[in-house]
């Protein structure tokens, strides 16, 4: 486990503004409680409690990796009636102290859904 710090910080602070997350028109999330994490250069995350994820949607998969700041992550597809989208979303269940506030929240790949901050 990594300690963020002065070269590697994450800050996650609450988002302030409505999250909406879509796939093929279909709502997929939509909240006005998420947090944004910022992980030094990368691009801000946006994480979303599971409750307000349509959550007949996903379907979990095996699919893991590991960050040495924030744990180990566990992945959900997104399942259409077009199309399944598979790992894009995670999720820390049992994340490290430093990034305690995104535990039972979930985060998407945006490349692949139409995630909008309003």
């Amino acid at each position: 486990m990594k300690i963020p710090g002065p070269d590697h910080p994450i800050t996650v602070t609450p988002t302030g503004r409505r999250v909406t997350v879509r796939v093929d028109g279909v709502t997929v999330a939509d909240t006005t409680d998420a947090l944004t994490l910022q992980e030094s250069t990368y691009p801000p995350v946006y994480y979303l409690p599971l409750d307000d994820v349509d959550q007949t949607l996903l379907r979990r998969t095996e699919h893991s990796t590991h960050c040495p700041y924030k744990g180990d992550a566990s992945y959900y597809s997104v399942v259409t009636a077009d199309r399944e989208l598979t790992n894009v979303i995670w999720t820390y269940e049992t994340p490290y102290p430093a990034v305690e506030p995104i535990t039972k929240r979930v985060a998407f790949y945006t490349n692949q859904v139409d995630l909008t901050v309003e």
